[in-house]
């Protein structure tokens, strides 16, 4: 059964037939005095809007949301709930308060106000109400008692708090798509995949429901509004956007229309490909020398993230790279912290075994390794500061794991027959090939697997970005960024 109309849509009109039904819900749940005489009609304020659909609302504003609560999940509850509640609250009367002011005077100079407000009459309020145990709990503490001029009050205590004043927050993703909204960049069918690219190529990240822009995010970001200012002008993708709706609606071609765009965007990128060094496409700070070596630290965009680099590529000795922590900056780190990160990697001792046992960071993370096998660290290990009894209970845990996935090993081959997420297989390092659904794995022979391995195709070769492009010094530089 579908509960709700269709959601991609940013209309805030009603049906005709909807808005009777929901006007019988309030007047049996409510009350006919919570009724207004006439139905409210809502106009929206973008002015992209695509109305082609009613506003998101309940099929039948009699299936109140507690009594399909056990049908449905906590996510699907609380999402139902929240539009039921806007819909039937949208078409009430609105809230009365009562709100009082009063000044306080302390000696001659020094006033004081305090102001306190109650509820009257909830009007559309009593929605958003009804979970109260007490409704005038909420009022507690903004209620002032009754005063008349010239009264005497005792004070009882005086706090003095400090303020200061704050940038505005983060975008969440409703203030985001607002945004949008504002500027007429995007339409409601492409605000979600808008927000899941930037998620998905790393420019920003979604802390405490708010998006914080990363290293790779700013770096792009200030990349685009050097070089390519043009095109990421918000006046460039609106009125791109409005192209595109004339298209959609046969009032415009769109050959004409790309091609007045290509042109000169293609024209802009191959001069940019031509004359922007590696070292701006990454955009490299010079943090300082390291006073042991004399060595130049800078910091800048790798291939899988940021890093700082000891070193040039001129120097006699190589360059000696490590990432970032989490928790650091590209444009805020020091010298200092940089230095400490070429602490890694650490050697911690040995396994019981003999096994050399060290940490370091690695492009899926901190690790330990122990051997030639890796094993990634957990929440709370830090590996800066992880002891080796705690690498050796991280390595314990990893052999019982392996030792599970092991079906078969043969002895003086690296092949083994082990168990994977699709089912088992057999692997020798390099190449994977699946057991045959007519075979045992615990009952397969060494010359068997050999067989299977020797017919598997070879993996294909990733394709890699910068070997397209490498019919220049410039381009193979830029694309390694």
């Amino acid at each position: 059964v579908g509960l709700i109309t269709y959601m991609r849509t940013d209309s805030v009109s009603l049906a005709a037939d909807a808005i009777e039904d929901i006007r019988q819900l309030i007047e049996q749940r409510y009350g006919a005095n919570n009724l207004p005489q006439k139905a409210p009609t809502y106009k929206t304020k973008s002015k992209n809007a695509q109305e082609a659909h009613e506003a998101i609302r309940p099929t039948s504003a009699q299936v109140i949301p507690d009594n399909i609560r056990a049908r449905l999940s906590i996510e699907q509850y609380k999402l139902y709930d929240l539009i039921w509640k806007r819909t039937i609250a949208c078409q009430m009367i609105p809230a009365t308060l009562h709100t009082v002011a009063v000044d306080l005077r302390a000696g001659a100079n020094n006033t004081f106000r305090a102001t306190g407000s109650t509820i009257a009459d909830p009007g559309f309020i009593a929605v958003y109400r009804e979970d109260q145990d007490d409704p005038t709990e909420s009022d507690e503490g903004r209620i002032l008692p009754p005063l008349k001029e010239g009264d005497q009050v005792i004070l009882q205590s005086i706090q003095s708090k400090q303020h200061f004043t704050e940038p505005p927050p983060r975008f969440t993703e409703a203030s985001l798509v607002k945004t949008l909204e504002e500027y007429g960049i995007g339409r409601p069918s492409t605000y979600a995949t808008i927000i899941s690219t930037l998620m998905a190529r790393e420019y920003v990240v979604l802390e405490k429901r708010r998006f914080q822009p990363t290293d790779i995010g700013r770096i792009v970001n200030r990349f685009l509004t050097q070089h390519f200012m043009q095109y990421v002008d918000y006046d460039f993708t609106a009125r791109m956007e409005d192209e595109l709706d004339a298209v959609s609606r046969g009032e415009e071609e769109w050959v004409p229309l790309l091609s007045q765009f290509w042109q000169p965007f293609k024209a802009r990128i191959d001069e940019k490909t031509e004359n922007v060094t590696r070292e701006e496409a990454v955009q490299s700070r010079e943090l300082g020398t390291d006073p042991r070596t004399g060595r130049i630290v800078t910091v800048r965009m790798g291939r899988f993230g940021p890093v700082v680099q000891m070193g040039t590529k001129d120097d006699e000795e190589k360059p000696k790279f490590a990432g970032l922590r989490p928790e650091q900056r590209m444009d805020t780190i020091t010298l200092e912290e940089a230095l400490s990160l070429f602490n890694l990697p650490r050697t911690l001792g040995e396994t019981p075994e003999g096994e050399a046992v060290s940490t370091n960071i690695g492009r899926f993370g901190p690790y330990v390794r122990y051997g030639n096998k890796f094993v990634s660290l957990q929440e709370g290990d830090d590996p800066y500061t992880i002891s080796l009894q705690r690498a050796l209970e991280l390595v314990a845990e990893h052999k019982v794991k392996a030792a599970n996935k092991v079906i078969q090993s043969f002895e003086g081959s690296d092949i083994q027959i082990l168990r994977g997420r699709f089912g088992p297989y057999i692997t020798d390092g390099k190449k994977n090939v699946k057991v045959p659904k007519d075979k045992e794995p615990e009952q397969i022979e060494l010359s068997e697997c050999e067989a299977l391995l020797a017919a598997a195709p070879e993996k294909k070769a990733q394709r890699k970005t910068g070997a397209r492009r490498a019919s220049s010094g410039s381009r193979s530089k830029r694309s390694s960024a």
